[in-house]
């Protein structure tokens, strides 16, 4: 799209190389805030495991009672286990002693299924145990993750409203937002779905080998033989997988940029039939967002299979080997069988581990960008207050001022002027003159490069913001209301709790009262974010009220009547000239009636004011405001006279 959305779709931020362990590890340190959970947590899943680990153990104890029980019914009553095992090597059955002779039987005695019935109720006890503690880690888990990631979203918040003006100007609106919703959910989750997990899979990994260990330390060698090439599979696929995640994450950003761009432009995206070029660029975003995702999860995905191929090897090689130590007599049927239980054991957390890899890589990939956002510089915090505005009067005086968003590009440069208090001073100029910029100047949503800014004789630059901004009331071309009641709205100017009569004051102030009156709750009708169900310029009658509500000292009106009729206007020009009385105000508009009152007209170019002076003289004077007068208002003039 050759507009300015896509010029905005294609202004990201450079891509770098991810820093996958230093992101994991720095998500890591944020859980050792719950140091306490986490140790009881640890605790409880140790308790779960150590008790998980014996269950195969206590069963292959009953498996040999009741094997043990078998042999022995078959045996001639009266003999004991040696003779009968020399009777079978006199009969030529060697092997069949040698197996034998690792079994504790008593010949003419059949299985004691009282004994049986202890094993297996100690069994029980013993799994019921385990699931208990591993229901109670398993909740201090959840209360970890829910809590880091509760931190998380208030230092997102936190961090959002420390950020200088010049972020979010480069930033698009839909990034900020998927970083700061669809990121840490994304961690959240990764989180809940693999934390208990990876500490339960690590610590059964432990308790399975020192089992092994116990039983046989050959066939605990024998099952470690796959280990290295299960973490070659692992650590080759994770490789292949790592940047895709990181592309997914990035082009979603740029995909919830795109549409949110588009949903809230809607109307112009139709009014200029280009839904055709919008639904391209969205198909081109949906398509790159789909490659990142299908290779990130097929890449990720083969760790499962090959880590259960790997699995079965390792089942394979412990059976034969246990077969033949069963059958040399080393080993009975029911250390075998534990012994075969905990291979499987040992190797579906390592699988589980290696399947959860596409997870932790999405996750660490989101956590990169919100720590990237964290990361990013602020505002220079307010020094040290020297003095405090006692009562601020509203004289504002620029000198020397310069200002350039692009250290090589001046824009503003040597800008001095004064303002008195009471003065209405508007500000006119071509586009990319410098007229907002001087307002948020004043504002300090910028800092000045050079020279300084005072207001009552003080540099604001040594007023802390909130103080300063809160005598200030700013009224935007684009209109900003948040779902709510309209009084609500009109309140959100105030600096205090207000009643509903200086609510209503306010809005008759600003013309607004009549229509609020005529909705179907009157004040207490509720809107949306986008104000459906007012106009544009009702919307913007109701920020005025808000501005108005504010009682500033100083007012700014950034072409606050551009969405007004030519009627609603002249009446809020009439309430404009009641309250700015004894107050400054800073008017950017093209509308005639407003330069025609301002006490004081100042027409800037290329940064500079190249003139000031009142309507008649700056017309009398036949300079810019002249040519842009005939230019921008002749026809203007002839339909308001």
């Amino acid at each position: 799209m050759g507009g300015p959305a896509g010029r905005m779709m294609g202004a990201g931020p450079a891509q770098r190389s991810m820093d996958f362990k230093g992101s994991g590890k720095r998500l890591l340190r944020r859980l050792t805030v719950e140091k306490t959970l986490l140790v009881w947590m640890i605790a409880a899943g140790i308790l779960s495991v150590a008790l998980s680990v014996t269950g195969p153990k206590i069963l292959g104890k009953a498996t040999d009672l009741v094997f043990a029980g078998v042999i022995g019914k078959q045996m001639p009553d009266g003999t004991t286990k040696a003779q009968a095992i020399d009777a079978l090597r006199a009969k030529g059955e060697g092997s069949l002693a040698d197996l034998l002779s690792g079994v504790t039987f008593t010949p003419g005695h059949g299985i004691d299924f009282g004994q049986v019935g202890n094993v297996l109720l100690a069994a029980l006890v013993v799994y019921l145990a385990s699931g208990l503690m591993m229901v109670l880690s398993t909740r201090m888990s959840i209360r970890i993750i829910n809590r880091t990631v509760y931190r998380m979203r208030q230092d997102v918040q936190a961090k959002l409203s420390r950020l200088p003006l010049s972020y979010f100007d480069q930033q698009p609106r839909g990034e900020v937002l998927s970083r700061a919703t669809n990121d840490v959910d994304n961690i959240a989750q990764t989180m809940q779905q693999t934390m208990g997990q990876l500490v339960n899979s690590a610590l059964t990994i432990v308790g399975v080998l020192v089992m092994m260990f116990w039983i046989s330390p050959l066939l605990a060698v024998v099952a470690l033989v796959t280990v290295p090439l299960s973490l070659v599979v692992a650590t080759r696929v994770g490789k292949r997988a790592q940047p895709q995640f990181v592309q997914q994450w990035k082009v979603t950003g740029k995909l919830n940029a795109h549409i949110e761009e588009m949903y809230t432009g809607h109307a112009l995206v139709k009014v200029f039939g280009r839904q055709d070029e919008s639904a391209e660029l969205f198909r081109e975003q949906n398509d790159q967002l789909y490659e990142a995702t299908f290779k990130a999860q097929f890449n990720s995905g083969m760790m499962q299979p090959l880590m259960i191929f790997i699995s079965n090897l390792n089942y394979v090689l412990v059976a034969v080997v246990g077969g033949l130590r069963v059958a040399s007599g080393s080993l009975s049927i029911g250390d075998v069988q534990a012994f075969i239980q905990y291979s499987r054991q040992f190797s579906q957390p390592l699988a589980q581990v290696a399947s959860m890899a596409n997870l932790v890589q999405s996750g660490v990939a989101s956590a990169e960008r919100i720590f990237e956002l964290l990361d990013a510089d602020e505002q220079d915090p307010d020094g040290p207050v020297v003095e405090r505005l006692r009562e601020p009067r509203g004289r504002v005086a620029l000198e020397e001022v310069a200002f350039r968003y692009d250290p090589e590009k001046p824009l503003i440069e040597n800008l001095s002027i004064s303002v008195e208090p009471g003065q209405t001073v508007a500000i006119v100029g071509p586009t990319g003159a410098g007229k907002t910029t001087l307002v948020n100047l004043l504002m300090r949503f910028y800092e000045v490069t050079a020279g300084r800014i005072t207001l009552d004789g003080m540099d604001i630059a040594k007023i802390p913001r909130e103080e300063l901004r809160s005598g200030i009331g700013m009224v935007l071309q684009d209109t900003w209301l948040f779902g709510g009641t309209i009084a609500e709205n009109i309140a959100y100017g105030a600096s205090r709790e207000v009643g509903r009569e200086e609510i209503e004051e306010a809005a008759r102030a600003a013309h607004a009262d009549r229509f609020i009156r005529t909705l179907p709750d009157g004040y207490d009708t509720v809107i949306d974010d986008d104000g459906t169900g007012v106009s544009a310029g009702e919307k913007q009658l109701i920020t005025i009220a808000r501005a108005f509500l504010s009682d500033p000292v100083i007012l700014v009106l950034d072409e606050a009547t551009s969405s007004v009729d030519t009627r609603t206007e002249v009446l809020i020009q009439q309430a404009m000239a009641r309250l700015a009385h004894g107050r400054t105000s800073f008017v950017i508009a093209h509308r005639l009636s407003t330069i025609r009152d301002a006490d004081v007209i100042l027409v800037m170019e290329n940064g500079s004011i190249v003139e000031q002076g009142t309507h008649g003289e700056l017309l009398a004077a036949q300079g810019a405001y002249a040519r842009l007068y005939a230019a921008q208002f002749a026809q203007a003039i002839a339909e308001v006279d």
